[in-house]
């Protein structure tokens, strides 16, 4: 009975509940779609609220402003006016990372000051210009409280341009840095065409971010030209600097902080420098204070001009993000337009049609070909240099010089190890080259930088008859010019007007010049014997070298990282380049006498390479090794280069560095060992077991009868 009861008060309720819902369920369902958009609206508003309350962003709220109405400005101006719709160029926009707006209260500003020169005058005008800025930036850190680290000057001709133009140095992340580029402009080849030549190659490779040196400040250009030579800057006045400048703006993505200053030494340039100068501080000064740049308007910092302000009001080209346009003079009659740039300057039906060449974006190619340059003119600063360091400069790419060793043979003093080793009469030998370029800046060079620097050819080409009379004249000439010098005698100086052997290792990169097989055969006609060093870049050329008496490899390093550090190459592919050199020797070595020049810097590439060495001398094998202590030659004028008496090995360290080498390589077996040395040129030689007779003694000497 229970269970009946509750049954019927379930369906009781039931039906009051279904009665309920029937009567009120209308007013229900309104009140909750009013509920639901109340909640809404309510919600919708809040939204908006809280979005007219932020606040702008710190780094730039007016060009953040400028930007959110540019639409508006574009729409109105396609509906009020019957002009051409404008094109609107620009991708996705980026939002600034923190570490760009980041106060540099808590960072420090490292100023560096980079310079090149062949006469020093541009190094002395950047040392002192760097002492003015150090005072500057020291008032600057008193006043705004930012920390500046003392400006440090470089030389281009110096450094490794991958430490400083790939990306800003990396030594300490709480420093922040800002370039100043002080540069000269030459009609001729220096280490600045390298310098152009890897800021361009980097903006270029794929594989490297489009802006890699963006995280810089800034960076400004100041160039010395020759108004004499080059009038206008569409003549050439400082077109190196210009350079720099357009692709500094690319590689850091459009941070110039200042004006590019340009001025000519004889004229203005003081004080164009003052000008530029105290513009560049005025940028430190309010870098030091808000943390940026600050604002720019419509193409500030673009690599070249841009022409926007030279088209009608119709070509105009609304930017998102500016695009870097071609350079562009005042606009002449039959200049093109980009193809996309076309709708404004169309003509009407009624002007004669245009022809338009959509090859270019730029004035038409010029017809006259472009002049090959000398490699060293007879005007040029170089050649100045290297004159006055005792060199007879042959033609416009040769060079002869007397070694300090022939003037001591000449007396009866002694020749050089060439003697110990190889038998050769230092009198009798002539220093030459037919390429005074090279393809290195080695840290131990005699020149200092001031021999020209390539990775191809690109200079006129003298015939090598020409180098080889040249050579031999002026040879003769240096060794005549010392028949008056107290001590040298009579015999030695007749048998001195005899060339009877010729070192191409003078300077340079002698397998650098096009006809080099032909100046050997010269060479090897009258008798003289040949020694030819190259330094292992060239191996394209090394392989089409014809037999020399001696083939030499420069060995400077035993591992990559060494080798980049002492030998600075331009190649990029250097090590690559290197090995390739060493597996050519090695496929010559029954051909002609084959030969490994270790060229030992204390500092540089003694410590705990020796492993190294032997493995490289397993890998090519040569007849001879050569291990000389780097000949101190003076420190360079530069602040940053250049080696001390410090940097040269004592001949004990020599030997000791000879003795754990030639270990080295009885361990794996290659059959080498100590054959001779020359204290006083603190050099030793390592031969291989072939050139040891059956009575134990070696036989390293030439048998140039044999030869020839």
């Amino acid at each position: 009975m229970e269970s009946i009861c509750h049954r019927t008060c379930i369906l009781t309720a039931k039906k009051d509940i279904f009665a309920l819902w029937h009567t009120y369920r209308i007013p229900i369902i309104l009140s909750t779609f009013a509920v639901l958009i109340t909640i809404r609206t309510i919600l919708h508003l809040r939204v908006n609220r809280k979005r007219v309350s932020d606040t702008p962003p710190p780094a730039s709220p007016s060009l953040q402003a400028a930007k959110e109405k540019a639409p508006v400005e574009y729409l109105e101006k396609k509906t009020n006016g019957e002009k051409v719709p404008r094109r609107i160029v620009g991708g996705l926009k980026k939002k600034k990372s923190s570490e760009e707006n980041v106060v540099l209260g808590e960072k420090k500003i490292q100023v560096l000051v980079f310079f090149s020169s062949l006469t020093t005058t541009t190094e002395k005008t950047a040392k002192v210009f760097t002492e003015g800025l150090a005072k500057c930036t020291k008032d600057i850190a008193s006043s705004t409280g930012t920390s500046f680290l003392e400006p440090e000057i470089l030389d281009l001709s110096y450094i490794d341009y991958d430490d400083y133009f790939i990306n800003p140095p990396k030594s300490d992340p709480g420093v922040q840095y800002f370039y100043l580029i002080l540069i000269p402009t030459y009609n001729i080849d220096t280490v600045l065409d390298n310098y152009l030549e890897h800021l361009q190659e980097t903006h270029n490779d794929f594989r490297i971010d489009t802006a890699p040196l963006s995280p810089l400040l800034g960076y400004s250009v100041f160039g010395f030209g020759d108004r004499e030579g080059w009038p206008t800057e569409e003549e050439g006045f400082c077109s190196q600097a210009r350079d720099v400048d357009k692709w500094m703006a690319k590689l850091t993505g459009r941070k110039r902080a200042f004006p590019l200053g340009m001025g000519d030494p004889k004229t203005d340039a003081v004080e164009r420098l003052r000008e530029w100068k105290e513009g560049v501080e005025d940028t430190l000064r309010h870098i030091a204070e808000t943390g940026s740049l600050g604002e720019g308007v419509a193409g500030s910092g673009d690599a070249v001009e841009s022409d926007v302000e030279d088209v009608d009001d119709e070509d105009d080209v609304l930017f998102e993000e500016q695009k870097v346009a071609k350079r562009k003079t005042k606009e002449k009659k039959g200049d093109l337009n980009d193809l996309e740039d076309l709708g404004g300057s169309i003509p009407k039906a009624e002007d004669e049609a245009l022809e338009v060449d959509f090859t270019t974006y730029s004035k038409k190619p010029s017809t006259t070909t472009p002049t090959i340059k000398e490699m060293v003119p007879k005007n040029s600063p170089t050649y100045n240099s290297l004159t006055k360091q005792g060199y007879t400069i042959v033609g416009s790419h040769s060079g002869v010089k007397i070694c300090r060793w022939t003037k001591s043979a000449l007396r009866g003093r002694g020749s050089c190890y060439k003697y110990s080793f190889y038998g050769i009469a230092s009198h009798q030998c002539m220093e030459t080259t037919p390429s005074l370029s090279c393809s290195n800046k080695c840290v131990f060079c005699w020149r200092h930088g001031t021999n020209p620097v390539g990775t191809t050819w690109r200079w006129t080409v003298d015939a090598p008859d020409l180098i080889f009379s040249g050579v031999k004249a002026g040879h003769y000439q240096k060794i005549k010019m010392l028949r008056g010098v107290p001590g040298v005698r009579a015999e030695r100086f007749a048998e001195a007007m005899r060339i009877r052997h010729c070192a191409l290792s003078l300077v340079g990169e002698p397998i650098f010049y096009p006809h080099i097989n032909e100046f050997t055969a010269m060479l090897h006609a009258e008798h003289i014997s040949s020694f030819l060093v190259c330094n292992a870049q060239h191996p394209d050329q090394l392989a089409a070298l014809a037999p020399v008496t001696q083939l030499y490899v420069s060995i400077d390093a035993s591992n990559r990282e060494s080798l980049r550090k002492i030998d600075r190459p331009l190649h990029r592919d250097f090590w690559e380049r290197f090995n390739r050199c060493l597996d050519i020797l090695r496929e010559r070595r029954f051909e002609q006498r084959t030969v490994f020049r270790l060229t030992l810097v204390k500092g540089f590439n003694i410590d705990d390479e020796v492993e190294g060495y032997a493995r490289l001398v397993e890998q090519g094998l040569p007849c001879f090794v050569e291990i000389k202590g780097v000949t101190y030659c003076g420190t360079s004028s530069s602040s940053s280069a250049g080696l001390t008496m410090q940097n040269v090995p004592f001949y004990s360290e020599i030997q000791a560095f000879v003795e754990a080498l030639n270990a080295a390589l009885e361990k794996r077996g290659l059959g080498y060992g100590i054959a001779a040395e020359h204290a006083h040129s603190c050099c030793v030689l390592i031969a291989s077991e072939r050139f040891r007779n059956a009575r134990g003694r070696w036989c390293t000497r030439i048998d140039y009868e044999a030869f020839f």
